[in-house]
C-alpha cells in the first residue's frame, strides 16, 4: 500500500486549487450531487438551529458552505478554517463581503483545533474528514466540534464515504468513475481516482454515525446519499 499524503502535500495540492472552489452554483464538481448537498445542509441547518449566532467552517474551501449559509441565516460570526492560506484568503474576501458579523480565519489542521467550549452553533464540515487517519483521529475530532458547540448546535458534513461490504464498495465505486467519466472524460476519472487513492481515508458512513452517537451527540440524520458521497448530521 502506498504511504498516503502528507499534511504539507495536501496543503500544497489545496493551496493551487482555489478556482475550482469558488463557483457557488455548482459546488466542488468532483463530487456526486454537490450543489444538492450544498443547498440541504444550508436548509437543513437553518431549520434545526434557526437562533443561530456562529458558524464554524472546517475546511472552509473558498467559502461555499458558509456563503450558502448565510442566504438562510444572515450576518452570522464565522470562523473559516483550512490547511490552505490561499484558499482563506478568497474565502475570507467572499464571506466578509455577505455579512455584517466577525469573520475570523484559522489555518490549521483540523487534529490541531482549539476551539472555545460552546462557542457555536453550526459546524459545517465538507469534504475534509477523509483527511483523517486513524479511529482515534475521528474520535478526538468529532469530541473536540461537540465541546465546541451549544446545546441544540449541530455539525453537519458532506463527505466522501466508504462502505462496509466490498462488493456494495465496488459498485458504487464503479457509479462513482461513471460520473467523473462523463462530467469529462477517462482522463479526468483516473486524476481523481489517483488523488483519492494517495490524499484519502475515508470511512463507512454508518461507522461514523455511530461516532457521532458515541461522542455524545443525541440525533443524527442522512440528508442524502449517492454513490459514495453522503449528507448528514448530528444535533447536540
Amino acid at each position: 500500500m502506498q504511504p498516503k499524503s502528507t499534511i504539507e502535500e495536501i496543503r500544497a495540492r489545496f493551496d493551487a486549487d482555489v478556482e475550482r472552489f469558488s463557483n457557488l452554483e455548482t459546488g466542488q464538481t468532483a463530487t456526486m450531487d454537490a450543489a444538492l448537498a450544498l443547498e440541504l445542509i444550508a436548509q437543513t441547518a437553518a431549520a434545526v438551529t434557526p437562533g443561530a449566532r456562529h458558524v464554524l467552517d472546517l475546511g472552509c474551501g473558498a467559502g461555499n458552505y458558509t456563503l450558502k449559509q448565510l442566504q438562510s441565516l444572515p450576518n452570522l460570526d464565522c470562523t473559516l478554517v483550512d490547511l490552505s492560506q490561499p484558499m482563506l484568503t478568497r474565502a475570507q474576501e467572499r464571506v466578509s463581503a455577505a455579512t455584517s458579523g466577525t469573520v475570523t480565519t484559522l489555518q490549521t489542521d483540523l487534529r490541531k483545533l482549539d476551539l472555545l467550549s460552546e462557542s457555536v452553533d453550526i459546524v459545517l464540515a465538507a469534504a475534509v474528514l477523509h483527511h483523517l487517519r486513524e479511529e482515534s483521529e475521528w474520535e478526538a475530532v468529532f469530541a473536540t466540534l461537540y465541546a465546541a458547540l451549544r446545546p441544540g448546535g449541530a455539525l453537519w458534513i458532506f463527505d466522501l464515504v466508504e462502505h462496509s461490504d466490498a462488493t456494495v464498495q465496488k459498485l458504487q465505486w464503479q457509479r462513482y468513475g461513471e460520473y467523473l467519466r462523463s462530467f469529462k472524460n477517462d482522463t479526468y476519472r483516473e486524476q481523481v481516482f489517483a488523488y483519492i487513492a494517495k490524499e484519502d481515508t475515508p470511512r463507512p458512513l454508518l461507522w461514523q454515525c455511530s461516532l457521532l452517537a458515541r461522542v455524545g451527540f443525541s440525533r443524527v440524520d442522512i440528508l442524502h446519499k449517492n454513490g459514495p458521497f453522503a449528507a448528514f448530521g448530528a444535533i447536540k
